[in-house]
């Protein structure tokens, strides 16, 4: 059907109407009307609330460089602990990035993430000074403890 519910119709050269083919009649009503092949809705690809929702599963940077200090002071090495079995992580629990705060299926892809450009920048970014803490944040603000300068001799 064409436009307004009439057929598609050609005239050939002896002036007799006959009708199109179907793949003439599809290609030309794409032409007259119809929906537009690339205006599709994009922004239902993607829920950006479970995208961000990562971000808040992770342990803060100050939470991890504390627990990176501790295993330092110890003398241990952040892959020889023993990491107890859960059922719930991905690889029982075993396969664990303390840096990264992620656990993996297996060993195999947790050596693959080692060698990935973010886990190396996760390394450096450890491995400085500390990160910035929430009493950071509160002194700068003016909402910490206050500073009165030196006590001076009551009378």
């Amino acid at each position: 059907m064409g436009l307004m519910g009439f057929p598609l119709l050609s005239q050939d050269k002896s002036g007799l109407l006959l009708p199109l083919p179907a793949a003439a009649a599809s290609a030309s009503a794409a032409q007259m009307g119809g929906k537009c092949p690339h205006r599709k809705v994009k922004k239902r690809r993607l829920s950006h609330k479970t995208a961000r929702r990562g971000k808040f599963l992770v342990k803060a940077d100050d939470a991890v460089y504390d627990e990176l200090v501790k295993l330092a002071d110890a003398g241990k090495d952040a892959d020889a602990t023993q990491l107890p079995v859960d059922e719930d992580l991905p690889g029982m629990g075993q396969f664990y990035c303390l840096h990264c705060d992620r656990y993996f299926a297996s060993e195999s892809v947790k050596e693959e993430h080692y060698r990935s450009k973010r886990h190396k920048k996760r390394i450096k970014q450890m491995s400085g000074p500390a990160p910035h803490t929430q009493l950071d944040a509160e002194l700068a603000a003016g909402m910490g403890m206050p500073d009165n300068g030196l006590k001076l001799m009551s009378m």
